[in-house]
Formats: C-alpha cells, structure tokens, sequence
C-alpha cells in the first residue's frame, strides 16, 4: 500500500502565491520559493506549484520560476499552468520540476496526455480534474474553473487513465477554501474506480479532514493551500498525529 503524502499546492499569480475560496476572491499567501523552503523544513512530502492564470492569457508557466524553486527546495515538486506540448513539459523537467500537470489542454486534445506519458513516461505526468456538482452531477470545469464542459468526473477519470496518465490531482470546486473538509463522495467515487494514484484537494480545513480522507477514500495523497500558507495548521504536527492515529503517513 502507498504510504500517504501530505502536499502543500502554491496558486501563483504574477509570481506571488495567492488564495481563494471556489477558485474566486483570490488574496496574497507569500512568497512561493520562501514558502516552499518552509515546506520542506517542515516536512511536506512534495510540493504543487500551478500558475492559475496562464491558460487563461494563454501564456505558459514561467519556467525561470521553476528554476529557482528547484534551486531552493530538494522536495518533489509538480508544475502546471498554460502546458500544451511536448516542448512546455520538456522545458519545465529541464527547469528542475519533477512532474508536470495538465488540466485545460488534455480536455481539449486527450492524445496530448498519451504524448505526454510515451516521451516522458507516465510516472511523471498528473492529469487534474477540477470538478463541481452541476444538475445532479459531476462535471468537469476548465480554464481555472471558469468554464463547464460535456465532461462527467468519473467517465474523464477512467479515460485519463488509459491514455496514460500517471496519477490524479482532483479537486471539488464545490470544497476549494471554505475549509469544511475534503469532498469524501467525489474523492472516493473517483479513487475506487481507478487504478492510479489520487490527490484530494479542496476544503481542508483542520487536521481531522485529512484523517478522514484517508480512512474514508482511497486517496494517497491530500493537498491544501491557505491552512498551511496562513500557519492554520502545521504539517509537523499534521502528520505527527496521523501518525498517531495509525494512519500510514511517509
């Protein structure tokens, strides 16, 4: 069985990390290269940096940004924001991230994910799903989560998986920020029906949440961003306690 990751995502925004609460009414959360520096001393086991913006000015992740995470952090890191092709992705693991994620640009050309998997492998490409209960079911946003597509989660997640993809970042648009706790149905929904790993993301709000997405879901890994950013809660102790309740934490 996997052991179960524990996973602090920046949101960047013209190179500043920034929070908000379902995806709107984003606020300033620090500097990301000294928080993923904190992230490390206090023992995240990997880093998700996404440049929320960039599919939507359609421009791509700034790669020297990357660069100087990688320089300060020795932690796995995933990147994602604005990645389209081959060349972004080869670009970005040159720069020093570890796995790239793609969102916007697999929903619109699913092969890119087969691509993406046979040039780089599959252990290193993370398909994210952003997802939001719309007339009695989940359907799959892009773009930030500013537009809906045809898309319902769960048939998306079957098909990522044989196109390639190597794991899953699935966040509930419907959770993101309010701090209510990670969205179980949709995370175990997606996580039984699935051979890869799944990250759950949104709605983590005190350290109970995670217990309970990892007893209640299949998920291996969960993400949160203002509770950690905003010194909510401290990943030490976080997984002091997991550790406690016997839950298989790295």
């Amino acid at each position: 069985m996997l052991k179960k990751r524990i996973i602090p995502c920046l949101d960047i925004k013209d190179g500043t990390t920034v929070k908000g609460i379902n995806f709107e009414g984003l606020r300033n959360a620090g500097d990301p290269i000294e928080l993923a520096k904190k992230y490390e001393q206090d023992g995240a086991d990997e880093l998700i940096f996404l440049d929320i913006t960039a599919t939507i000015e359609k421009r791509k992740t700034f790669a020297e940004l990357v660069r100087n995470i990688a320089k300060n952090s020795s932690i796995p890191f995933t990147v994602g924001g604005g990645i389209s092709s081959v060349e972004d992705v080869r670009l970005l693991l040159e720069a020093g991230a570890d796995k790239i994620s793609v969102n916007s640009s697999a929903v619109k050309n699913p092969k890119l994910i087969y691509d993406l998997s046979k040039e780089f492998g599959n252990q290193c490409i993370v398909v994210a799903i952003d997802t939001k209960f719309v007339n009695q079911s989940d359907r799959v946003h892009i773009k930030g989560g500013r537009e809906i597509t045809q898309l319902k989660t769960l048939d998306w997640a079957k098909e990522i998986e044989s196109l390639g993809a190597g794991e899953i970042l699935l966040t509930s648009m419907d959770g993101d920020g309010t701090k209510n706790g990670f969205d179980l149905r949709i995370t175990k929904l997606i996580s039984e029906n699935v051979n890869i790993p799944v990250i759950a993301s949104g709605g983590a709000g005190k350290t109970k949440d995670f217990e309970d997405v990892f007893n209640e879901t299949l998920a291996t890994g969960a993400l949160a961003a203002s509770i950690f950013h905003f010194g909510e809660v401290s990943i030490k102790d976080l997984k002091k306690e997991l550790k406690f309740k016997k839950i298989a934490i790295r």
